[in-house]
């Protein structure tokens, strides 16, 4: 079975849905039979790799919602996550065009490393405040993830990837996909959204039950 999941990386739901997707698979009986491959995309392409206000700031400009409303929406989602054993900063993150933690991510997919380097940019993000466009920060990234330093600096700084990051951006599009994290499995059934573990397991069985169907 091959499940395609597009996702960001500045997505607080993309990273609550791993974890719950992970859980689905971890008691999936043919777990073995299953290969992830993740995808990029963008919820704001437009966002400068530079932003000087805090997440609230720029939420609150984006979304047309005050602060406090903002704010109100942190800690729902803070909750979720602390659910799924994750620890959200929402004071210390540090908003970033995500393109460049893209491009690691394809270089990473290249070496069998993008599981890997997708939960460390997602726990990098929302964990640690740490700038998820920054060069140093994608390197050791790269690096406790087993890439070669020079390939990832040869990266960031021609940006050789992008039109890949591009290339999965136009497939969601092309699959009617608007919104993250969508989990596809087979290419026959979607599922949108951070869902329950539950409907994850739904999914996998039925999804497995039609490729027998079908042969």
């Amino acid at each position: 079975m091959n499940i395609d999941i597009w996702s960001d990386i500045a997505c607080p739901w993309c990273y609550i849905g791993k974890r719950r997707f992970e859980r689905a698979l971890a008691a999936f009986p043919h777990r073995e039979e299953v290969t992830v491959t993740w995808h990029s995309f963008q919820l704001d392409p437009s966002l400068p790799a530079h932003y000087d206000g805090t997440e609230a700031q720029y939420l609150s400009t984006r979304k047309g919602m005050s602060e406090e409303q903002v704010r109100q929406m942190f800690a729902h989602v803070s909750e979720q996550a602390a659910g799924e054993g994750l620890d959200y900063d929402f004071d210390s993150l540090v908003v970033a065009n995500s393109m460049r933690g893209h491009q690691l991510l394809h270089l990473a997919k290249e070496h069998g490393a993008a599981d890997a380097v997708k939960e460390a940019l997602l726990s990098a993000h929302f964990e640690h405040g740490t700038d998820i466009g920054e060069t140093e920060a994608l390197v050791r990234i790269g690096l406790k993830a087993g890439l070669d330093e020079q390939a990832v600096r040869e990266e960031l700084a021609t940006g050789s990837r992008v039109p890949a990051v591009g290339a999965d951006i136009a497939e969601a599009a092309a699959l009617g996909i608007r919104s993250v994290p969508t989990f596809v499995l087979d290419m026959r059934y979607a599922v949108s959204g951070a869902q329950p573990v539950e409907v994850f397991a739904q999914a996998l069985a039925q999804a497995r039950q039609a490729s027998h169907e079908t042969g």
